[in-house]
């Protein structure tokens, strides 16, 4: 039972475990998601700053350059947040299936425990009625040799 209270405990605490790194993997990339939009619409707006500022065609295709950069880095972000979060959710189910499997073994060993003590209990039951029985039935034959026999000699002798 000692063993049973460890694995489970054991299982709960991978699990509390695992829910606090996905719920800081999730933080983290969030937090990440919003640094990189900031700087991009701060890039943008530099840009755009020194664009109305020089007017020149060299720093529209520098604009157009950094807007495409920054496309690229948060569809790349958003790659990877959505990446991370596939694999949280496939450690999730994993860890799930462990503990429900763990679970069911669990019970299988105690089911197995139960039938066991029965099947022992039953055993016991029927050695003492046999014994029982075969004490009764010697007895009876005893006794009935006894009057048997008895009477077949008080009969005899008189």
């Amino acid at each position: 039972m000692l063993v049973v209270v460890v694995v489970v405990v054991v299982v709960v605490v991978v699990v509390v475990v695992v829910v606090v790194v996905v719920i800081v993997v999730v933080v983290v990339v969030v937090v990440v998601v919003v640094v990189v939009v900031v700087v991009a619409v701060v890039v943008i707006v530099v840009v755009v700053v020194v664009v109305v500022v020089v007017e020149e065609v060299v720093t529209v295709v520098v604009v157009v350059v950094v807007l495409v950069v920054v496309v690229i880095a948060v569809v790349v972000v958003a790659v990877v947040v959505v990446v991370v979060v596939v694999v949280v959710v496939v450690v999730v189910v994993v860890v799930v299936v462990v503990v429900v499997v763990v679970d069911i073994v669990i019970v299988v060993v105690i089911v197995v425990e139960v039938v066991t003590v029965i099947v022992l209990v039953v055993a016991v039951v029927v050695v003492v009625v046999v014994v029982v029985v075969v004490v009764v039935v010697v007895v009876v034959v005893v006794v009935v040799v006894v009057v048997v026999v008895s009477s077949g000699s008080s009969s005899s002798c008189c």
